[in-house]
């Protein structure tokens, strides 16, 4: 009635056929020609048909099973989420279903539990494990006012927590929405084959329509039986089923390999168009860079060890809210110093911090403030600063009694995959610009460092994507990967968006792509993966165009006159289970082969 023609419509053509002659030939076999008799009466065909739908819906067996299969993903992240969370109520804690959580409820979190909802911390301090969802190892300290993510792992603290998104407004929710959608999405090749499918199926009742007079008219006798079981062969075998499953079978085993890598593919248009690409911009900071500040150099005035000026200053750092401090902190703990708490602390307004350890006056910040405090010492260190500020370096500067005893340089370091993955990506063919809101000596030394030819600083959210605008004119196939929160006016004018690590709701709204570990070699496995889907989606539709190319004219009985060869609907519908089956292997391969 609607003229939605497809697979199914072959099928029903060709089992109601057999089905409703059989019928007849039973129940009324009088009203059947004599050319239809074989013998005293005509023959039917109803297990010709019950098996036709049993060797189809084994395929469609062996669909789901396949389709299971790459939801494996999905059901790890699912799997983040806890099934029950404490909520504090006026009588105390109770234990309560995650589906009865509502926006505004108190949790109580315990040491080494998962985080049950999206909340933010009102009480109590702890460090959060968020590299299921982020990939960064370090943990992340949290304390009141902190936002909290559903599935990431509480350490040694408890914390009281409040709801504030719940169910499947979560983030994880969000993610596991992504792939599910993003495997039940169409890519551009899709579209030609479903206007291939739709002349496709309207000619093959032609033919089967042509093949059932041709035998009857010139076939042996009975001539109209012989067209009749051939014409439903035709029917049978040139069901398009593997060319119906020749894309989107690829296309959700892709999706379901990029999700175990950390790759979160949005659509399938965004798979397809990633392997095209011959430009990548990318910003420096979480991205070629880790994106959070760690100590690189410790220098110490003459007489000064150390590990004692790292601990004097780590044990200042650890009452202090600036980013720098957790870099002195965790290089500290790295190094397996241990830092006493201070005895007194202080804020110094402008930048500084100073304060009393172990009976030590200490101050810390830059050196303009220590010259302020006429501390001692400090033109020693003149020359190895500036080489030092000339490395885009950071430096804290400590004084212990009124004494110049060291400095620390602080910096975001290269993240070690970095190198990796831009060697990957010049193989690939892919070339890589660096835009950054950095300023043009520390730019410089990162793209040096790197090998990356073209960059630029100083860049505003309106100046990416207009560099990125200026690419795409210039002829090139351009992918952006960014934050997708200030680089999102440059990821929606790319061809491709590329969010890095960063998880927002805004990450995945403005990207095609979302790196949950945030790693640069994710983009390596992404385009791999899409170049290697489309190698895998042309195998299928090479092998689905020949199948019903070979397959029609036998089933129609093009070798009979010279060999004597027929096939019956049932070895049609065997040999069309076969093609599906086949076609769903050479999917399947996608799971298995190296990126």
């Amino acid at each position: 009635k609607t003229w939605n023609l497809n697979m199914f419509t072959l099928i029903a053509l060709g089992t109601g056929a057999a089905y409703l002659f059989s019928i007849v030939a039973v129940l009324a076999p009088n009203l059947l020609p004599p050319a239809f008799h074989h013998g005293s009466a005509p023959p039917i065909y109803f297990e010709a048909a019950a098996m036709i739908i049993v060797l189809v819906l084994l395929g469609q067996i062996l669909e789901l099973r396949a389709q299971a299969g790459t939801g494996d993903a999905i059901q790890s992240l699912i799997g983040l989420a806890p099934k029950i969370a404490h909520r504090v109520e006026e009588a105390g804690e109770r234990d309560v279903l995650l589906e009865d959580i509502v926006v505004g409820d108190m949790l109580r979190v315990k040491p080494g539990e998962k985080i049950p909802v999206d909340g933010a911390v009102v009480d109590g301090r702890s460090v959060i494990d968020e590299s299921m969802l982020t990939g960064e190892p370090e943990p992340v300290s949290k304390s009141a006012g902190d936002l909290l993510v559903a599935g990431t792992l509480n350490g040694t603290g408890s914390l009281l927590i409040q709801a504030k998104k719940v169910g499947s407004e979560t983030l994880l929710a969000q993610i596991v929405e992504l792939v599910s959608s993003a495997q039940r999405s169409r890519a551009p090749i899709q579209r030609l084959v479903d206007v291939v499918a739709g002349w496709f199926v309207p000619a093959v009742v032609v033919l089967a329509l042509l093949t059932f007079l041709i035998w009857s008219l010139f076939g042996p006798e009975p001539g109209m039986v012989f067209g009749l079981v051939n014409g439903v062969a035709v029917l049978i075998i040139a069901c398009p089923c593997a060319l119906g499953l020749a894309t989107p079978m690829s296309v959700m085993v892709a999706i379901g390999r990029g999700a175990s890598l950390g790759v979160l593919i949005k659509d399938a248009e965004a798979l397809e168009s990633l392997g095209k690409i011959n430009t990548l911009i990318v910003d420096k900071t979480g991205t070629l860079t880790l994106g959070r500040p760690e100590v690189t150099d410790i220098l110490c005035a003459d007489g000064v060890e150390e590990s004692w000026l790292l601990a004097m200053t780590a044990s200042l750092e650890s009452r202090s809210e600036h980013p720098l401090a957790s870099a002195v902190m965790h290089a500290a703990k790295e190094r397996q110093i241990s830092f006493p708490e201070p005895s007194e602390f202080e804020a110094i307004r402008g930048g500084g911090l100073i304060g009393t350890v172990e009976g030590h006056s200490i101050l810390l910040g830059r050196r303009t403030l220590l010259e302020e405090h006429n501390i001692s010492g400090l033109p020693a260190m003149d020359a190895r600063e500036a080489g030092l500020l000339d490395m885009g370096r950071t430096l804290v500067w400590t004084a212990v009694d009124k004494s110049f005893a060291g400095l620390l340089a602080v910096a975001d370091p290269i993240k070690p995959t970095t190198p990796e993955a831009l060697a990957a990506l010049k193989k690939l063919g892919v070339e890589v610009v660096m835009l950054t809101g950095d300023h043009e000596i520390t730019a410089a030394r990162v793209a040096g460092q790197l090998g990356i030819s073209e960059f630029y600083a100083g860049m505003k959210p309106e100046d990416k994507q207009a560099v990125v605008m200026s690419i795409k004119t210039g002829g090139k196939i351009v992918a952006m990967a960014g934050d997708g929160i200030n680089d999102s006016p440059a990821l929606a004018a790319a061809d491709v968006g590329i969010a890095m690590g960063t998880g927002t709701d805004i990450a995945m709204q403005s990207a095609g792509i979302t790196l949950v570990k945030g790693d640069l070699r994710g983009i390596v496995h992404a385009i791999s993966l899409s170049r290697a889907t489309m190698k895998n989606i042309r195998q299928n539709l090479v092998f689905a165009f020949l199948y019903n190319s070979l397959g029609i004219p036998v089933a129609a009985g093009v070798l009979y006159p010279a060999f004597g060869i027929l096939i019956g609907p049932i070895f049609a519908s065997a040999a069309m289970a076969l093609s599906s089956v086949s076609v769903v292997g050479n999917a399947l391969r996608l799971k298995k082969i190296p990126l």
